[in-house]
């Protein structure tokens, strides 16, 4: 499967989410997925890195708006280089182009990656596939959310989202 990894760009190498991102690259590299990121810094790199050094395959969805205002070049594990202009259409290749998806910490627009595959599932541009959210920080944001916004919510849309703990659980409910 083609699996999309989304995640914040701040981690650095030899911190704690960069080695589970690290993990999860090489995790799904060794099941034969292929892994697609935005392809630079930090969670992305990680999870491109773990996939290379594990015989994946490794393909960026990088942008031309990304890299006018972050100045950045693809990182040096992306093997397949799918370069858009606008962050949009970066987004939509990104979730177009999965079979499921994985979200490891990050903070706004790993916000709202994840928040636009939800959407787009809920009303039914896209065929639903997993959407995986590792971690207690997406589990009790999700929980507020739920909670406070319940009646905007019927529970057919929560399930549309998994939750899991580690990425080792992430990876092992894809095929389970």
């Amino acid at each position: 499967m083609n699996i999309t990894v989304f995640g914040g760009a701040q981690p650095k190498e030899g911190t704690s989410a960069y080695e589970e991102a690290r993990t999860l690259g090489a995790l799904l590299a060794q099941r034969g997925h292929a892994v697609l990121t935005g392809g630079y810094m930090g969670t992305m790199e990680a999870v491109s890195r773990g996939a290379h050094e594990a015989g994946g395959h490794v393909i960026g969805v990088t942008c031309i708006d990304i890299e006018d205002w972050r100045k950045s070049k693809p990182n040096q594990w992306v093997k397949e280089e799918r370069r858009k202009q606008t962050l949009i259409e970066r987004l939509q290749a990104l979730i177009e182009g999965c079979d499921a998806a994985i979200a490891l910490p990050g903070g706004a627009g790993t916000l709202a990656e994840i928040s636009l595959m939800w959407n787009l599932m809920i009303v039914e541009s896209l065929p639903p596939r997993p959407l995986t959210l590792i971690g207690r920080g997406w589990q009790s944001t999700f929980d507020q959310f739920f909670n406070e916004f319940e009646t905007y919510m019927p529970v057919h849309q929560r399930e549309l989202l998994y939750f899991a703990d580690d990425v080792k659980i992430a990876v092992d409910s894809l095929t389970s």
